[in-house]
């Protein structure tokens, strides 16, 4: 069976969308029509009784729309007093949402010492399975409010990977800006070409990778081929989409060659954690 028929089949899903894909980009303000698509495309999988997680940047922005900052804040503590009023914005809208399509919410919270401790990581992955086990949709972000240097995971791409790999997930779209994993950067050469389907991540797909960054993520092209390594080496295919559109969603899981597609490529001799440390991936 060709990989993308396959798609549909997929039973447990992680769904990373970044801060840059949740903000207009004018204003820098909260997209909520962008939002409430996502959590109904969210809700609509459920009902073909899939699991689905996402894991959501944006308390950050979030939280300085609601300050009132008109600048990205630059120290660590500001940042954590944005994160700590914007992640309860962000959920409140979030439970909101899901609740109009009779859904229930769960906010889940992660530090990057919770993963790498061994006890931590277990208490997280029943947490997580729990929440799934009771029919509800798992919100992950990192705490940016207790964690340091930004933000110890570095960003969310690698912290949806870890997700992926704590639930055993079979699927991993991260949303984006960009159409998918390019030969060159697209926005500085038009003869660059896209790649519907990378079998393995070698040096060669690693140096595709550098180029751009958003304006309002810390993530670029490198940090999802980096998710990409952790998704695919722990048994579960990966997505790059376009977040432009979100019906893009609906259209990869229909087998639509959309995006890029990487497959999963798991080894009895990987450990993820180890990984994720000697590669850097995580401060």
């Amino acid at each position: 069976m060709d990989a993308r028929e396959n798609l549909k089949n997929k039973k447990k899903i992680v769904i990373k969308i970044g801060s840059s894909s949740l903000m207009h980009d004018e204003t820098g303000l909260v997209n909520f029509r962008k939002l409430e698509k996502l959590v109904r495309i969210i809700c609509d999988l459920k009902n073909q009784d899939k699991d689905v997680i996402l894991v959501s940047s944006g308390a950050i922005a979030v939280g300085r729309q609601t300050i009132g900052l008109t600048t990205k804040p630059k120290t660590v503590s500001l940042k954590q007093a944005c994160a700590s009023v914007g992640q309860a914005q962000l959920m409140m809208i979030y439970q909101k949402l899901f609740m109009e399509y009779n859904h229930l919410a769960a906010q889940v919270l992660l530090t990057f010492d919770a993963i790498t401790n061994e006890e931590r990581r277990r208490n997280a992955e029943n947490a997580l399975n729990e929440i799934l086990q009771q029919g509800i949709i798992p919100i992950v972000n990192e705490n940016d409010t207790v964690a340091t240097e930004e933000i110890e995971f570095g960003d969310n791409d690698t912290l949806s990977a870890i997700v992926a790999h704590l639930i055993n997930a079979d699927l991993l779209i991260i949303l984006s800006d960009i159409d998918g994993l390019y030969t060159d950067d697209p926005h500085k050469n038009p003869d660059a070409k896209k790649l519907s389907v990378v079998d393995i991540i070698d040096e060669r797909i690693d140096n595709m990778a550098k180029g751009a960054v958003t304006s309002y993520g810390t993530g670029g092209m490198s940090t999802k081929i980096s998710a990409a390594s952790i998704a695919t080496d722990s048994g579960a295919d990966m997505a790059i989409l376009n977040a432009d559109n979100l019906d893009i969603i609906n259209q990869f899981m229909d087998g639509e060659d959309v995006g890029t597609l990487f497959l999963a490529n798991e080894t009895d001799e990987f450990d993820t954690f180890d990984f994720i440390v000697q590669k850097g991936y995580a401060k």
